[in-house]
């Protein structure tokens, strides 16, 4: 039996405390700017169909951009990959803090930055494992996530102030500030491994072979295939984001009620992740299911309009059920070949932050021929009844059959 890993073992590996921290200081700082740049089109246009569409496009690139790029993370030294991109979104996050640019143009930017991000976040995804054998991978990937979450409630939370206090343009150079820091502890504190080896002598295919046997990969293996429509659920939920600034306007709210409705769902992701840190394996596998489908619940609320405060409490509430996309993606991850790693990550990784944006531009485009409060209720409501969908596909995938067994651990 494995001895079950324990908190301080896994931050006793030095690396893993380099890249814990680069990834704090990376997601706290992309708050500051989602912030500044959701304020900053809906001051412009008083849209709240172009403020969700600016947001959206923080996800929608993906559906290019991961399988293009993330087969980058297996092809090259992947703390070469996180360094090199670190250092482009901190000049593209720079740009877009010039003041006076055109929105088509800080748009343009925004496109890029999210590019880069594809090969970064795969290549941290992929060098985790390599860094945190065994179940120190499951646990660190909960410390990780989790204080990404709690990030994500100092960025949003404190977003709104931010940007009242510096502008627009000074919340989007503090994230290209950090982009720097992280590039800087990557540098110093993770250490040069070669490109992974494929464990065979043939030489490497093509670019265009390794993106398809990727999508193969997930494609013809039932476990991860669902994994990986479980994940896209978060495509519903995840639309407080998009129209948490036209959501505040509505209840009579400015930037900062925007920064509280913002850190609802991440706060309560944190406490979400830590509590399912405590079920046994088996439970949180089975789980999956109703949990996306309590992840979207909650917005059938919105369309009574409710005041701040129960608002933030509903989006807590489906912050913490959203926790599990935790052993979701620690059971994907842990499935896949290291050599292939990279790839399949951005594989799923397009079809999450996919599904992400196409469902905030939705929402967003509702919103403007209905009401914010009325697009989260439509969002909800659809969104609980798809889980309970891809829940039921997820139990039948799990069951034994003589082609599929064991190709997901857990």
């Amino acid at each position: 039996m494995v001895e079950r890993a324990r908190w301080r073992d896994v931050f006793g590996h030095a690396e893993f405390r380099a890249l814990f921290v680069a990834g704090v200081l990376s997601v706290a700082g992309d708050q500051f700017a989602r912030v500044a740049l959701s304020v900053l089109v809906f001051e412009r246009t008083e849209s709240a169909g172009l403020t969700a569409l600016t947001y959206a496009l923080t996800y929608l690139p993906d559906l290019l951009f991961g399988p293009l790029l993330a087969g980058f993370a297996d092809r090259y030294p992947r703390r070469a990959v996180m360094i090199i991109t670190d250092l482009a979104r901190a000049v593209l996050v720079a740009g877009m803090a010039i003041e006076g640019l055109p929105l088509l143009v800080v748009i343009a930017l925004l496109l890029g930055l999210q590019a880069f991000g594809s090969p970064f976040n795969a290549a941290r995804a992929a060098t985790l494992p390599a860094v945190l054998p065994g179940d120190h991978y499951v646990l660190g990937k909960a410390a990780n996530d989790m204080v990404v979450q709690f990030s994500q409630v100092l960025g949003f939370g404190t977003g709104g102030v931010i940007v009242v206090a510096i502008g627009t343009s000074g919340g989007l150079l503090l994230d290209s500030a950090t982009f720097l820091l992280s590039a800087a502890l990557i540098a110093i504190g993770v250490r040069r491994r070669p490109t992974p080896e494929r464990g065979t002598d043939e030489p490497r295919p093509g670019y265009f072979k390794d993106l398809s046997a990727g999508l193969s990969l997930v494609a013809r293996t039932p476990k991860l295939r669902s994994l990986v429509v479980l994940a896209t659920i978060a495509g519903f939920y995840v639309t407080v984001e998009g129209l948490a600034v036209p959501y505040a306007h509505e209840i009579d709210g400015g930037p900062t009620a925007a920064g509280l409705l913002l850190a609802a769902s991440p706060a309560g992701a944190v406490v979400g992740m830590w509590l399912i840190t405590l079920w046994p394996p088996e439970r949180r596998m089975r789980l999956l299911g109703p949990l996306a489908a309590l992840a979207c619940a909650p917005l059938v609320l919105c369309f009574l309009a409710p005041g701040l405060l129960p608002t933030v409490l509903l989006w807590a509430i489906s912050g913490m059920a959203s926790a599990y996309h935790l052993p979701t993606s620690a059971a994907f991850v842990q499935a896949v070949p290291d050599a292939q790693r990279g790839q399949a990550f951005g594989v799923a990784s397009t079809a999450l932050k996919s599904s992400q944006g196409l469902g905030i531009l939705l929402a967003g485009l509702m919103a403007d021929s209905a009401s914010p409060s009325v697009a989260l209720g439509v969002m909800g409501t659809v969104g609980t009844c798809a889980a309970l969908a891809a829940g039921s596909a997820w139990t039948r995938a799990r069951r034994p059959g003589p082609e599929v067994a064991g190709t997901v651990a857990g």
